[in-house]
């Protein structure tokens, strides 16, 4: 007993500044999670009722993955005796190991949430001072993701120090069970994690949270920038936090990713164009794609809209590159037109024109700006555009609309719409007509 101690102690210490290496989300985690639309209305039947449509929708084809519990998944209290976190048992008659060993049957993966705090958000037991115990108990009933919340953190935030070294704790009791667990840190963007978190976790949440709505300013969501926001609140719109994260790019990259938080596709508030740019915008900026909807019952418009291959493709690319915002431009109407760009792999790029605006839009789309970290021979060069929200005639996401020097001339973008290219170089062998795995 005194052996192991000591080992798992020295695990801990040597886990430091890496521990978040551990060898997960090179690209974008994809999965569900039960906050949005169950909240804390969720059970062992409702999961594997989740886990089973995964199956029957085909998600795990298009790289969803993880079946998530949010929070409310607790027993009132801890194992009186060890300190060991306890699962509901009305919730959860058979356990939480029983729970992932099924859901591990149907190939998928398992996560759970705690709180780097005394209370979960929703008033449950948390993980401060408890990393160890429940980072063990996570590995033993077979977790393969954690998110971490922040609620009631005791005064432990305030500056990057202290929110580092509070996660960092947690990451590294994860690294030293010897399992591979996913570590989605959940701050709302307290303290920047996006400096401090890229060597302690997989992913960290950059505003606070989100709800299906598509621009409605709410003043629970008080800031208008992340860079030095002292309460990043919730109830944020979709396209606040498109702008939140649009300076943050340049943070993420390959096991480290800015989280914009869950997917609202098909919650109902917003329209079809709406979370078109939403699940886009996401994808483009290398968010992970969690679902949170109600997966059990989806209509085709939201299976569509989630199971866009060229897009998910762009999310998962191996460059690991966020698009970066190029321009800004207001509009007198209301809302803002702007172009988004950045590469892919095998020299190949992404752009996106979003219109938040009331009104339609016509713009040329300047290569000078489409390419300004390619420099002047990638702005006077020759592409073939695909549009991966067209079809083609083999009814794939991406249809080709063209060749292209200079710009693409007169584009006409809808309110509340995006518009979403990859550009081939003509020269590169990459400019014939791609399979699935290229887009």
């Amino acid at each position: 007993m005194a052996t192991s101690s000591l080992l798992l102690v020295l695990a801990l210490q040597l886990s430091g500044a890496l521990a978040h290496n551990n060898g997960l989300a090179l690209t974008p985690q994809m999965g569900w999670n039960t906050y949005s639309h169950f909240g804390c209305d969720f059970s062992e039947d409702v999961i594997m009722s989740v886990a089973q449509s995964f199956i029957a929708n085909g998600l795990p084809d298009y790289g969803y993955e993880y079946i998530l519990l949010d929070d409310c998944w607790q027993a009132p209290a801890r194992n009186e005796t060890t300190g060991a976190p306890v699962a509901d048992p009305t919730k959860f008659p058979n356990g939480l190991a029983s729970l992932a060993d099924q859901i591990h049957s149907l190939g998928l993966k398992f996560g759970i949430y705690s709180d780097a705090g005394k209370y979960t958000c929703g008033g449950r037991f948390a993980s401060l001072g408890y990393e160890t115990i429940d980072a063990q108990t996570y590995a033993e009933w077979g977790m393969d993701y954690l998110k971490y919340d922040n609620c009631y953190n005791e005064g432990q935030a305030g500056t990057p120090k202290l929110s580092y070294d509070r996660h960092a704790n947690m990451s590294n009791a994860l690294n030293a069970t010897g399992r591979p667990i996913l570590y989605s840190m959940c701050n709302w963007g307290e303290d920047g994690p996006w400096n401090f978190a890229p060597t302690i976790a997989n992913s960290w949440r950059i505003s606070g949270d989100i709800y299906d709505n598509y621009d409605r300013f709410d003043e629970r969501c008080p800031c208008t920038s992340m860079l030095d926001c002292k309460l990043p609140g919730y109830q944020c719109a979709m396209t606040r936090i498109i702008d939140f994260v649009a300076p943050l790019s340049q943070k993420a990259g390959p096991n480290h990713w800015n989280d914009l938080d869950i997917l609202q596709v098909g919650n109902g508030g917003m329209t079809y164009d709406e979370y078109v740019t939403h699940f886009s915008m996401w994808a483009l900026l290398k968010s992970p794609l969690i679902l949170g909807n109600d997966v059990t019952s989806m209509t085709n418009e939201t299976l569509s809209i989630i199971t866009n291959d060229a897009i998910i493709a762009v999310n998962q690319d191996a460059n690991g590159s966020p698009v970066e915002r190029r321009w800004n431009t207001p509009i007198s109407s209301g809302g803002t037109l702007s172009l988004w760009s950045g590469s892919l792999v095998n020299n190949t790029f992404v752009a996106a024109l979003m219109n938040t605006s009331p009104d339609t839009q016509t713009v040329g789309v300047n290569f000078t700006d489409v390419f300004i970290d390619q420099g002047a021979s990638y702005q006077a060069g020759t592409y073939e555009i695909y549009d991966l929200w067209q079809k083609d005639d083999a009814g794939a996401w991406g249809a080709s609309v063209g060749t292209y020097t200079g710009s693409i001339p007169n584009v006409q973008i809808g309110a509340h719409q995006v518009k979403v290219w990859k550009a081939v170089p003509t020269s590169s062998d990459s400019a014939s007509r791609r399979d699935l795995s290229e887009l």
